[in-house]
């Protein structure tokens, strides 16, 4: 009997409260916001079924709003709980990037996708194959296969940096198909990072017992070659040495230590919001810096 009381007084709180959202006063507003805020996911159908049954464009606008507050605030507890996790995984964390633009995802699918994938990889895989035969198989089945594409960065659409849209379209861009490489690889026990090289998102062949979700090496690690996820192109360490000399880069040292899975997911999201910024979305821009934070802060 308490548990209906309650219900039933939230119940009453809501409605009168929904009657609210559209007062003139933004004082009022944000009263009102903020206590709906604090019903979560639970009153996204109220607000919902109140947006269908209003014409009023400037109230649906505001409504809309509030969805939009009400998944982020979900979504911000979400990335927290995945950075605090013990092991991180590198899959989730992209998920949940993806989940930011499109809050209603079909994770199912995208799961189903993804394991589809690596299935045909993992068929084709071996311990008696050399790293290159190992990549070759990656490339054959992910680009040949599956028809995997890559987009140059110089496009800056926001969709090619959630993997949904990867799998579904089959169009990514340098860290998605980067993600996804390294998820598939993380699962399938191919040593294969993320190399934080300067203006690049690069991955490399690494021959060592490292473990996928830390940096600290159990053996002496020796970088075999890079891959560039765009195409899966193959470089030696001499084409990186090269590249390092034409950009004049000075703090070599630091550039060929494995990323980690949060720091690979920061990376993603720093791009995005460079995205958003240059098409003017700095609102979208600034809740991504959040999410970043939200994962720098839990290190």
């Amino acid at each position: 009997m308490p548990q209906r009381n309650k219900s039933v007084r939230e119940n009453k709180e809501i409605v009168a409260l929904l009657k609210l959202i559209d007062d003139p006063d933004d004082e009022v507003f944000d009263t009102v916001s903020e206590k709906l805020l604090h019903y979560g996911k639970d009153i996204i159908p109220n607000l919902e079924q109140l947006w269908e049954l209003t014409q009023d464009a400037e109230l649906q606008e505001r409504i809309e709003k509030l969805i939009h507050r009400v998944h982020f605030q979900d979504l911000q507890k979400e990335m927290l709980e995945w950075s605090r996790s013990k092991n991180p995984e590198l899959l989730k964390g992209a998920i949940i990037v993806s989940k930011y633009q499109y809050p209603e995802l079909d994770i199912p699918s995208i799961l189903a996708s993804f394991d589809q994938i690596r299935r045909s990889i993992w068929l084709e895989l071996n311990s008696f194959l050399t790293p290159l035969e190992h990549v070759n198989i990656f490339n054959n089945l992910f680009y040949g296969y599956f028809k995997l594409q890559g987009n140059e960065l110089t496009k800056r659409e926001a969709k090619h940096f959630f993997i949904n849209i990867l799998l579904e379209t089959k169009q990514g861009n340098t860290f998605t198909l980067g993600v996804i490489w390294m998820a598939l690889a993380e699962q399938l026990d191919v040593p294969i990072f993320a190399m934080d090289i300067p203006r690049q998102f690069i991955l490399a062949y690494i021959d060592t017992l490292y473990h996928f979700h830390s940096t600290e090496a159990e053996g002496v690690e020796q970088i075999q070659f890079f891959i560039d996820p765009l195409n899966g192109m193959v470089y030696t360490q001499k084409d990186v040495d090269i590249y390092l000399d034409k950009i004049k880069a000075t703090e070599r040292e630091t550039y060929f230590t494995p990323m980690t899975n949060k720091k690979v997911i920061v990376k993603l999201l720093e791009e995005l919001s460079l995205c958003f910024v240059y098409n003017k979305e700095d609102a979208k821009a600034d809740e991504i810096k959040q999410l970043i934070q939200i994962i720098e802060s839990s290190s």
